[in-house]
């Protein structure tokens, strides 16, 4: 067990402790900024959220924090695929959606995959010394404009958002870490990012129980250690963001629902509550247990202690705070670091998005592509995603969708004639700060209107499904969920006809 190495005295001390910080691995190689987050550790911060850097720097950094804090540390990160997603040199495992399209939750052979893949992504962490995953994401996303949730959503179905989530926190709690559901009460129902603004969700109250929290109570039935609350307002019960209302948190969460581990706020650098004054002192008021990622935490500190010496927050809602923060890290396993398979994780990840990739729409008889000198594709999307694209290696003429507007306009004609089949390869992401999931309406209007000249046509999604629903008129329609690379060679090799289609959509598209 992890053991706190000194006592906890001062009220100082306390505040600190409801605190997770940035660590931004890329700043290790600054000696100023590693002496920063080294004396944020020896004041008693309650642990730090990990953002990049190259896996065996960060993981010495670790190490050295945890041995000169008092008391040991979180160490968060959002891994939802995997620790490659924050740290250079660990595996990188396709999207929630991706693994929920891949995954038969009937056959058991396809569940002993996913039940591999969590495993391989928490030896990754535990070697890493990351202790706290921010994962799973239980949102259902109804909302198929949705700009932050979107793929890294299992489903719109709450049961199989339920049963992925389940299988996760099963993995992580028995392998000695923290599981976090994410974000209470839900954030799958929403067209705005809560990183640039407030979303308000408005539907009943009973929606609300039997779709978006639902999974989050079976998470808590199978022992998931933490919930995160995002910063959305859900009108049926307050108009206050989610984070800082008592009637979410403590009625609703900690009273109806009966959770009883660790609340955590949403990161409190993002724009939903730049207007909502000392975010720091409401969400502690509203019954949560850990700031997470503020600006500046020795400033949340300050404005804590002003707080309490006022009278605002009573010393005996700190108190229980930071006993249910000084349980959870008592149960933390030490465990030894073992070595870690990554070829065979890296496989592990390849095979998961072989089996992903789903077809939504089929016309008989294109299939497999044979005349590659009569193929065109079309770049659409964000360019940074498809500027080193293997299709580019596969197919000889391949070129972006701006290119052919700024040609001439007898180009077109030109390019029609000479290719019998166009493939619209449309790459989208999820992002913090992006505010959209999708494509523009200009490029919506190009793409259709290439499409209506083509002889054959066949979109492909590499990122969000939705897309898909603007071009029903397509012979084929493809979602591969993700712009990897991996996710791209695995369509190559489905168009080629070396693999089937073996995804099963996970939402509903409407075609």
């Amino acid at each position: 067990m992890l053991e706190d190495k000194g006592p906890m005295t001062s009220l100082k001390k306390k505040l600190y402790q409801l605190i997770i910080g940035r660590l931004d691995g890329d700043q290790l190689s600054v000696p100023s900024y590693r002496e920063k987050i080294s004396g944020l550790a020896v004041k008693g911060i309650g642990g730090f959220i990990v953002f990049g850097g190259d896996s065996d720097e960060v993981q010495y950094f670790i190490s050295e924090i945890q041995s000169i804090s008092d008391i040991s540390l979180f160490i968060a990160s959002d891994v939802e695929r995997g620790v490659g997603q924050q740290l250079r040199g660990s595996t990188l495992f396709p999207c929630q959606m991706a693994i929920s399209a891949a995954i038969d939750k009937s056959n058991p052979a396809d569940v002993a995959i996913l039940r591999d893949a969590v495993m391989a992504l928490a030896d990754e962490a535990i070697n890493i010394g990351i202790n706290m995953l921010l994962i799973p994401v239980l949102d259902v996303n109804s909302n198929p404009d949705n700009p932050i949730i979107c793929t890294r959503a299992f489903s719109d179905n709450p049961e199989s958002v339920a049963w992925f989530g389940a299988h996760y926190i099963d993995i992580l709690e028995s392998s000695g870490l923290i599981s976090c559901a994410k974000h209470f009460p839900g954030h799958g129902d929403t067209s705005a990012d809560s990183h640039i603004l407030l979303p308000v969700i408005d539907k009943p109250y009973t929606d609300l129980i039997n779709t978006d929290i639902m999974p989050f109570k079976e998470a808590i039935d199978k022992g998931v250690g933490s919930i995160m609350v995002g910063h959305l307002s859900v009108s049926a019960i307050d108009e206050r963001p989610a984070s800082l209302s008592g009637k979410i948190i403590t009625d609703l969460l900690r009273g109806e629902l009966g959770f009883k581990g660790l609340i955590l706020t949403d990161a409190l650098n993002m724009h939903a509550l730049k207007d909502a004054g000392t975010v720091s002192v409401k969400c502690l008021k509203a019954g949560a247990d850990i700031l997470l990622h503020p600006i500046d935490p020795d400033m949340t500190v300050n404005e804590m202690i002003s707080a309490v010496e006022s009278g605002e927050i009573g010393e005996e809602q700190v108190d229980a705070a930071v006993y249910r923060i000084l349980r959870a890290k008592a149960r933390l396993t030490k465990t030894e670091k073992s070595t870690i398979d990554y070829r065979g994780h890296e496989q592990l990840s390849f095979h998961i998005s072989e089996k992903s990739v789903s077809l939504l729409k089929d016309t008989p008889g294109l299939f497999p592509l044979r005349e590659k000198s009569q193929v065109c594709v079309i770049f659409a999307g964000d360019v940074e995603m498809y500027n080193t694209s293997p299709l580019k290696k596969h197919f000889e003429m391949c070129m972006p969708l701006q290119e052919i507007v700024q040609r001439a306009p007898s180009f077109i004609p030109t390019l029609v004639s000479g290719c019998v089949t166009f493939i619209f390869a449309i790459f989208t992401s999820v992002s913090a700060w992006k505010g959209s999931s999708g494509i523009s309406e200009h490029e919506k209007d190009m793409i259709f209107d290439l499409m209506k000249k083509a002889e054959n046509s066949i979109v492909i999604s590499f990122g969000s499904p939705y897309v898909l629903r603007h071009f029903r008129e397509a012979d084929i329609l493809i979602a591969a969920y993700e712009s990897t690379e991996q996710a791209q060679k695995a369509v190559l090799r489905c168009l080629e006809g070396e693999l089937d289609f073996r995804g099963r959509i996970p939402v509903r598209i409407n075609l």
